[in-house]
Formats: structure tokens, C-alpha cells, sequence
């Protein structure tokens, strides 16, 4: 490894400038993992990718950024293509061409379910660098009974469970844990698979439907006391370069209440986590997961995002997902001063480990989602968003777009598309700037029937959020 000490605390362009400089080449910094003028499409149609879109545009080594299939949002700060995101053919084929007939230099995989199904490895055997897991290492998101075995190879932490094929085990297990009851679905659920109830009869009823899809599976957890932390992983495969935790919220309602969601807010950093969580994390669960996926002949790169539970018996692992997490994304990636397309280009090249130190923007990034009417359980669509530009304009805050689309009858007009609609994310010089600004923002924006937490990062603005023992 290089010495990289001289960059701390530099600014992104100097950053840049020490990166050109004659000591840099001769330390041979210069290209490593990163190209010049880089082309980059991004897959996706959420608020994750909108962050990720003006997050590779603030990079000066990318000058070039589609996605697709996009939204109206992201169609406002980059060109969007109409394809099937799901499909890992029309996404390969789309990557060799989507710059003027030019393939891109990268591609970046948001969501999860292209990932399973094999898009990273289309993108691959068409000659061209991708962000994301081969189909066979997502299975660390696609079946959370192989993560379970995987963890328990490599020895990480986390809750006790049974995987169960009938409602006779399921009933066993949730006898055997007692209540809270955790009952996950065992493949993808679009965060919506996972059950906490101390209601036997809800636990059951949330199993059943698990099972009664084909092949249906569910894993039966051990309750985990504590607060919840996502740290995004970068990997290569080999060397593991961690971003910033954040906490996320996932239940409908303030105060955790109400059904669980795709979430609805995020904020960072948690200055309320243990001393050095941050690195027990990176050894003693990302980088052995990574070693066994390779040991397995899978090797996962990408983002490996570890979902925590900080107890009273310290870290446990609940969940791995093979992608950037949202919203934590939005907050996340609004505090990364480096270059997000060198980041990402070192990942899918296998040069992470030759990248200098992240830099990080010293504040605090808050975000809250504004949903649609009825989300989670019924959302409506179709309803006009008034306020945007008034909640843009808000100081430190930038307004990503999720379930939005143009009005058919009025080009100007946007309108949600239902679900998770926008993410209004704030910076601030301390969280509390960063919350205020979100809700001001927030409160700007008109969109009939939709709802919002009020509560998101309130805890830990005001110190009560505790972890046990």
C-alpha cells in the first residue's frame, strides 16, 4: 500500500491535483482504477439512482452519464433511455451502444432484482466494467437462507434462525424463539418481506404467504435488541473500502409504527455508535464474507450492504443486501467529497485497494421520503407535484426523484407515479441544520394524499437513541 496520509483532509479538487501531481506518478496513482472521461450508464429508476447520477456527474473524471430507464427527475440532469431494467440482455446490449453508438466505460446496477438475475454478468461478457454482484454472488440478497450460510461459514455474528418449508416448522421455530416474532421471506420482497410482530398469529399469517409462493421458503429469526445501522461496502472482490453508516426507517408511521416499507428516511453519520464499530464491522463481517464468496468460486464485488443490529451482545448481522440501500444512499452519498465514478470504476476493475483514502464532507445529510396516498399497502398514482422548485431552492437541500413521470397532457407538469415518490435530502453543518432544512423543504412540496414521517433522526438529534448495556 502507497502512503496516502498527505490527502487527508484535502478537497475534491485537490484531491484531483495531487492525483496529476509528479509525485502521484511516480507512485503510480495516475489511472489506477479510474478512467479519464469516463461514460457511465447507471440502471435504475428510483431515488438511489437519481443520487447516484448527480453523484457521478460532481466526479471531473466522468463527463458522460445515462440512465435507464430513469425518471423525471433524473431526466432533467442526465439523458434517459426506455429499456426493461430486468433484463440483463437489453441491459448488455444498451451498454455497448448508449453513448452515440460509443459502449460505456461503466455500468452501475442499482436495483436489486436485475443483480439476480444475471445483468452484472451480461454487462461483463460484453467486455464492459460493471458496479454489481454476478448472479450467483447476489444470492447474498436473492436468498437470505444461503446468506445464512454463508455467515455461518465465515463466522459472522448474527441472529439464530431456522429456515422453514412448512407451517408446522414455522410454528416450531417461533415457539423455540418466542416472541418478537421474525418471519422473513426467503427471496426478493422489495424491503417489504420481513415481519416484527409479537402477534403469533401475524407471524403465521406473514408465513403462510411466504410459502405459498413457488418454491416459497421463510427464515425464522431470533429477535435482535438494539438500534439498526446500514454500512454500504465497497468490494472488488478482495479489498473492502467502507462508506458511511447511516440509520434507515423502515416502518410507515412515526415513533416505528405501522408496516414495513421500502423506507422512509435515512440520515448520517451516528455519532451515537460504539468506538470503532465501523472497522469491527469491515473485519469481522464484510471482508470474511468476501473471502468465502471467493473461497465458494462466486466472488462478490460490488456493494455489500450489511444491515446491523447493535446489542446488548454487541454487533449482529441481519441482513446483506448486493446493492445501495435507499433511501441511506441519498444521505450517504451527499456527504462523499471523492470521486463517486473512480470509487465505483475501482470496484469493478479490481483496483480498489490502489484508491487513496474517501473524504468526507465533516457535516450531517438527512433524508426524508414523501410517499404517495395509500403506500404502503395501496398507493395511488397520477396525482400533480407542485413545490419543486421551492424545495430545491431550500439551502443545502437537493430533491431526488422516485415515482414520478411527466404528465401525458402537460409536458411541463410532474406527476407520482405511486409508492415511494421523492427524497428530499438536506446537508447541514450538524445534523440537527441538515434535519431542519429536510422538513423545511419537505413542507414545501403539494402532492394530494401523500404522507411523510416526521421523526426521521430525531432521536439522535435530541441523544435518546440508546444502545443496550
Amino acid at each position: 500500500m502507497h502512503d496516502r496520509s498527505h490527502f487527508d483532509g484535502c478537497t475534491e479538487n485537490c484531491v484531483y491535483a495531487c492525483l496529476m501531481s509528479p509525485h502521484a506518478k511516480r507512485e503510480g496513482w495516475v489511472g489506477i482504477g479510474r478512467v479519464v472521461g469516463m461514460k457511465v450508464l447507471v440502471i435504475g429508476s428510483g431515488a438511489r439512482e437519481h443520487a447516484i447520477v448527480c453523484g457521478l456527474l460532481t466526479d471531473p473524471g466522468v463527463t458522460d452519464v445515462v440512465c435507464a430507464p430513469g425518471n423525471a427527475g433524473i431526466a432533467l440532469d442526465a439523458p434517459t433511455v426506455v429499456i426493461d431494467a430486468n433484463d440483463p440482455a437489453a441491459i448488455a446490449a444498451l451498454a455497448a451502444s448508449a453513448f452515440d453508438g460509443s459502449p460505456a466505460d461503466l455500468v452501475v446496477i442499482g436495483p436489486e432484482v436485475p443483480l439476480v438475475n444475471g445483468a452484472a454478468d451480461a454487462v461483463r461478457a460484453a467486455g464492459i466494467a460493471c458496479f454489481g454482484p454476478g448472479a450467483e454472488a447476489a444470492q447474498l440478497e436473492g436468498s437470505k437462507a444461503f446468506a445464512k450460510d454463508v455467515m455461518a461459514a465465515a463466522e459472522v455474528p448474527t441472529a439464530m434462525a431456522h429456515v422453514c418449508e412448512t407451517l408446522e416448522e414455522v410454528s416450531a421455530a417461533l415457539d423455540q424463539f418466542g416472541a418478537p416474532h421474525v418471519v422473513k421471506d426467503d427471496g426478493l420482497a422489495a424491503g417489504k418481506g420481513v415481519v416484527v410482530t409479537n402477534d403469533r398469529a401475524e407471524a403465521l399469517a406473514h408465513a403462510e404467504q411466504c410459502l405459498a409462493k413457488s418454491g416459497g421458503r421463510v427464515v425464522i429469526e431470533e429477535y435482535l435488541d438494539g438500534p439498526e445501522v446500514s454500512l454500504f461496502c465497497i468490494t472488488d472482490g478482495i479489498d473492502v473500502v467502507p462508506l458511511l453508516p447511516a440509520q434507515d426507517f423502515k416502518r410507515v408511521g412515526d415513533g416505528d409504527l405501522g408496516p414495513n416499507t421500502g423506507g422512509m428516511g435515512a440520515y448520517t453519520p451516528l455519532d451515537w455508535t460504539p468506538h470503532g464499530m465501523v472497522d469491527e464491522v469491515v473485519e469481522r463481517v464484510a471482508l470474511p464474507v468476501v473471502r468465502e464468496m471467493a473461497h465458494r468460486g462466486t466472488p462478490f464485488s460490488g456493494l455489500l450492504y450489511v444491515g446491523l443490529a447493535v446489542t446488548h451482545r454487541g454487533i449482529r448481522v441481519i441482513e446483506f443486501n448486493a446493492r445501495f440501500g435507499d433511501p441511506e444512499t441519498q444521505a450517504v452519498l451527499a456527504l462523499l467529497e471523492s470521486g463517486l465514478g473512480a470509487l465505483l470504476y475501482a470496484s469493478a476493475t479490481g483496483h480498489l485497494g490502489q484508491l487513496p483514502p474517501l473524504i468526507w464532507n465533516r457535516g450531517a445529510a438527512v433524508t426524508v421520503v414523501v410517499a404517495a396516498g395509500g403506500y404502503p399497502a395501496s398507493p395511488r398514482s397520477g396525482d400533480v407535484i407542485t413545490g419543486l422548485e421551492a424545495a430545491g431552492a431550500v439551502e443545502g437541500v437537493r430533491v431526488f426523484h422516485a415515482g414520478t413521470t411527466h404528465a401525458v397532457e402537460e409536458a411541463d407538469a410532474i406527476v407520482a407515479t405511486g409508492g415511494r415518490v421523492l427524497a428530499i435530502t438536506a446537508r447541514g453543518a450538524s445534523l440537527a441544520e441538515a434535519r431542519d432544512r429536510a422538513y423545511d423543504a419537505v413542507k414545501l412540496i403539494e402532492l394530494d394524499g401523500s404522507h411523510y414521517r416526521s421523526d426521521i433522526a430525531l432521536a439522535a438529534v435530541c441523544g435518546e437513541v440508546t444502545v443496550p448495556g
